[in-house]
């Protein structure tokens, strides 16, 4: 792209695109320069409009898993869209690559699955989800048992519901959000909320009696689901600690209460296991999926709905009807090729496998490198997902000042030497969700460059006087 059409392009996405998690008004008036236009992707590497080339160590949105230009992928839904470009799946309507799909998803999840419900985002199927959850105690003659657990800084999605769901206040600010019906318990994150001399599973099994108070509290009767991402995602890349889905998952049994796995970002490969459930031990009720369904070259999002659950929903429909709930794109022709593609790639190259051995190596690199730096607080992760969280002190996890921006700086920082990494939203972290495509090398220059983003901003700090 010259730079005629570059700056067409870039006046014409300023005067028209509302950008999501964006200051309107710095880039309005330019503050922030020019949009980046990204042109092209391979592996794990992306290029603008002007050239410069970048490791995509954050997968676009943990989303792109298997890699930037698989043509097989790119074929799959040009047949597809040559052959039969839409039709509905409502009244029993369905495509060849439709049922393979669902029957496939059905006998790859984890736990009882029965039926899977198609939407195009993440962010709809948790709004499915709730909406399930209120629908299966309704036909259960429980029409009280309608509230939604969610933990502090669980990340569910960005619409009414999922936004409600989602525990990070900033998401609900201005925004009229939560809605009422939404409990909120504990994060699981020994670092920063453990007691003095609490072991991880002692923390575990006081996260589970916390919430047992709560559900005790606002009576058991009311209360209808729990939804909780295996490993927590934007809320830090955080994985839980020992013992804890052991110390849940008893209580939801005990109160009769449906668990949602939030599987966006983990399922299909992503913990190093086909899904997070799996490698933590964890049997659902209801899972919700998107990202690596399609590794992001179509949008595309699945509910799949637990034998315990489908089997109330089929018993009561002779009383209420039809099941009234579906999207125009449900089940989009296109969309379904496209998953079928990926998952093919998935099973066959062993995309978890490789997840799992290059994410190991991942977190040992990580470890070696920035364990004793004197502004980290704490290197976490599994598979190919990892964070670093920086404090002013670490030996007494003294947090840094936020007007210092330190997460955002050392974000910056590798992004200037062509590594995108991302400053999570809840502290000062910069976290890595690179393809899982990611070879040793790769991971290599991954933590080089971020071992010179961070060398350079500690050096800032220092001369800012803000390091003890």
């Amino acid at each position: 792209m010259n730079k005629t059409e570059h700056d067409t392009v870039a006046a014409q996405d300023r005067n028209s695109v509302l950008h999501p998690f964006t200051n309107l008004k710095d880039f309005a008036s330019g503050k922030l320069g020019d949009p980046t236009i990204i042109e092209t992707g391979k592996g794990i590497r992306i290029t603008d409009s002007t050239g410069r080339e970048y490791i995509d160590g954050f997968a676009g949105l943990y989303c792109m898993n298997i890699g930037y230009g698989r043509d097989e992928v790119a074929e799959a839904i040009s047949r597809q869209a040559h052959r039969l470009a839409y039709y509905h799946s409502y009244a029993a309507h369905t495509t060849d690559e439709l049922a393979s799909l669902s029957d496939r998803l059905v006998k790859m999840a984890p736990g009882k699955m029965s039926k899977v419900f198609y939407g195009t985002s993440g962010s709809d199927a948790n709004e499915t989800q709730a909406k399930l959850v209120w629908y299966y105690n309704n036909l259960r003659g429980l029409p009280k048992k309608k509230k939604i657990i969610t933990r502090d800084r669980g990340y569910h999605g960005c619409s009414v519901m999922s936004g409600s769901l989602t525990g990070m206040n900033f998401y609900h600010d201005h925004m009229d959000l939560p809605i009422s019906g939404i409990l909120r318990t504990g994060v699981p994150h020994q670092y920063w909320d453990a007691q003095p001399g609490e072991t991880e599973l002692q923390f575990s099994a006081r996260r589970a009696r916390e919430l047992e108070e709560l559900i005790l509290r606002e009576d058991p009767d009311t209360i209808g689901g729990f939804i909780a991402e295996p490993v927590l995602g934007t809320g830090g890349i955080t994985p839980p600690p020992a013992g804890y889905w052991e110390a849940i998952q008893p209580i939801l049994q005990k109160y009769d209460i449906l668990l949602i796995a939030d599987e966006v970002i983990t399922a299909f490969g992503r913990t190093g296991a086909m899904f997070g459930c799996e490698k933590y031990g964890i049997t659902p009720d209801l899972i919700t999926v998107a990202k690596g369904l399609t590794s992001a070259y179509m949008p595309l999002s699945a509910a799949i709905v637990g034998e315990k659950v489908y089997k109330v929903m089929e018993e009561g429909a002779d009383r209420v009807g039809a099941f009234s709930h579906g999207y125009t794109y449900s089940g989009h022709p296109i969309a379904v090729a496209a998953a079928n593609a990926v998952l093919d790639i998935v099973e066959r190259e062993d995309i978890p496998g490789n997840a799992n051995r290059v994410g190991a190596y991942l977190q040992s690199s990580l470890h070696e490198v920035f364990d004793n730096l004197p502004i980290v607080g704490e290197v976490r992760g599994v598979g190919l997902m990892a964070a670093i969280e920086f404090v002013a002190d670490p030996a007494t996890k003294k947090r840094f000042d936020p007007a210092l921006k330190v997460g955002a700086r050392i974000s910056k920082a590798a992004r200037d030497l062509n590594l995108i990494a991302r400053a999570m939203p809840h502290g000062e972290i910069l976290g890595f969700a690179p393809p899982l495509t990611t070879t040793e090398k790769e991971v290599d220059q991954i933590v080089d460059i971020a071992r010179q983003a961070v060398n350079k901003v500690m050096d800032e700090l220092a001369k800012e006087g803000a390091l003890r």
